[in-house]
């Protein structure tokens, strides 16, 4: 049972990490993208584009946090 526990939290650690608002908007990055490509529409530039928005504001937000 240990090993389960150590093994859980490992992956915790490994996808939530320091900021779990990162891993949840992800989550829902792949999510709206896994809906738009089952209706059928064009899917593929939803990822890269709200990656690289998730990157953006995480950055902004480090930015202007106080040190």
């Amino acid at each position: 049972m240990r090993l389960m526990s150590q093994f859980g939290r490992f992956w915790y650690d490994f996808v939530v990490g320091d900021d779990w608002t990162l891993a949840v908007a992800v989550v829902a990055l792949l999510g709206i993208t896994a809906a738009m490509a089952h209706a059928g529409r064009v899917a593929w530039p939803i990822l890269p584009l709200g990656v690289a928005a998730i990157l953006f504001a995480s950055v902004w937000r480090a930015r202007r946090a106080p040190h």
